[in-house]
């Protein structure tokens, strides 16, 4: 049974008074409800807990985050992921919890909303002499511009491509999902577990395809991203959805997405070989930037949605010990320690893909890979959503150049 609250609890998480709540329920904001035994009206609190957050991101867009863009207010309503409270959820269920037992494939249809047939038991009808023809032109580029490049070619030759039916979209979204990781890892289109496909690639042990199992997991939607919010332009615009996610991951390939998993790859290297830890990362935290202005953080530490601590870096992280000898994963989990001492910031989620990279044994930039593989069924469910909202996203600029006009 769902949670409801009197008009009293109603009020005062909305901080409001009684006759404004009945104004909300005359202009169907709010729904009122009648319960067996109880006289008064009754309030579902989802709804209430909605509309308080859209009322204080009202308020909040009016004041000292009206000028903001990069974690601003939000922009778009979803109903897909929440961050809150130092937890990420998908569609009410917790993230990490999930990341334990839970296939990507699994994710991605609770994502996706779909409870029915398994959307990834077949394989895509795509002959293999074709897609290897596609990929050998392409065999030296990195992984996602090689993504980038096969997905819109071999889009024609699968079903299922163009609809925009909530059914079409979930057929194409699986198939599209098998279909990109073949393109990043240069393997064949398949049917078989996602992470198993990885695995089957790179030759990895069982305990290593778990952690990509999990790593994929962690990464599957965090809310309105550069990426996501660039699938949901594309999407809403009438494209089709592997225009979309071609979009997703051309935003997610800059080094201020996707891309820090590289730069974090590049600080480990370096860290393992040196001596003194705080001193070296010190010095390297005075440099960090990159030269277009990216900033002056240590890659791999801090994020603004979690001012205590990246609970998929922690994650990883915990696991580390699984997959790495012990020497290996005692080094980097000392400078994930030292990091945090010289940044007062914890590891974040690509610390930890990097770390895995490394301590796993992974393909250089798998990390990059499991991120982009993970976050396309977000970027599915997303499109999804925009597609069903149905409006075209076209902010407006406020202009702050000249007035001056010529005589």
């Amino acid at each position: 049974m769902k949670k409801t609250l009197s008009a009293a609890e109603a009020v005062s998480q909305l901080g409001i008074s009684l006759p404004t709540l009945y104004a909300y329920v005359s202009r169907g904001m709010l729904h009122s409800i009648s319960e067996e035994g109880v006289r008064s009206k009754r309030y579902l609190h989802e709804e209430v807990a909605r509309l308080a957050a859209r009322n204080s991101d009202s308020r909040r867009a009016g004041r000292t985050a009206e000028h903001a863009i990069d974690w601003g207010v939000p922009v778009l309503e979803s109903r897909i992921a929440l961050i809150a409270d130092g937890k990420l959820l998908y569609r009410g269920h917790d993230a990490v919890t999930l990341a334990q037992t839970a296939s990507l494939e699994q994710v991605a249809q609770l994502l996706w909303e779909h409870d029915g047939e398994d959307l990834f038991a077949a394989s895509p009808d795509v002959p293999a002499g074709l897609w290897r023809s596609f990929q050998v032109p392409l065999a030296k580029l990195p992984p996602l511009d090689r993504a980038m490049s096969l997905l819109p070619a071999i889009a024609p030759h699968l079903q299922h491509t163009w609809g925009r039916t909530e059914a079409a979209m979930l057929r194409s979204g699986a198939t599209l999902m098998q279909a990109l990781a073949a393109a990043l890892t240069g393997g064949d289109i398949g049917s078989s577990p996602l992470h198993r496909q990885i695995a089957q690639t790179w030759k990895l042990d069982e305990q290593a395809a778990d952690m990509a199992r999990v790593a994929m997991v962690l990464c599957a939607d965090h809310e309105l991203n550069a990426s996501t919010f660039t699938v949901r332009c594309v999407a809403s615009t009438g494209a089709s959805l592997y225009a979309a996610v071609t979009a997703g991951l051309a935003a997610l390939s800059g080094p201020r997405h996707g891309g820090e998993s590289l730069r974090v790859r590049a600080l480990l290297d370096a860290a393992l070989e040196q001596d003194d830890l705080p001193r070296f990362l010190s010095e390297r935290l005075q440099h960090a930037g990159l030269p277009a202005g990216y900033g002056h953080l240590l890659p791999g530490f801090g994020h603004p949605l979690y001012p205590q601590g990246d609970p998929r870096g922690k994650l990883l992280l915990q696991m580390l010990p699984r997959v790495a000898a012990q020497g290996k994963a005692q080094a980097l989990l000392a400078v994930a320690d030292a990091g945090q001492q010289v940044t007062g910031q914890y590891p974040n989620l690509d610390f930890g893909l990097a770390a895995l990279e490394l301590a796993c044994g992974w393909p250089q930039s798998a990390g990059q890979v499991l991120f982009a593989l993970g976050r396309s069924a977000g970027w599915i469910a997303h499109a999804m959503e925009q597609v069903a909202d149905g409006r075209l996203i076209r902010p407006r600029a406020r202009y702050v150049g000249s007035f001056n006009t010529p005589e």
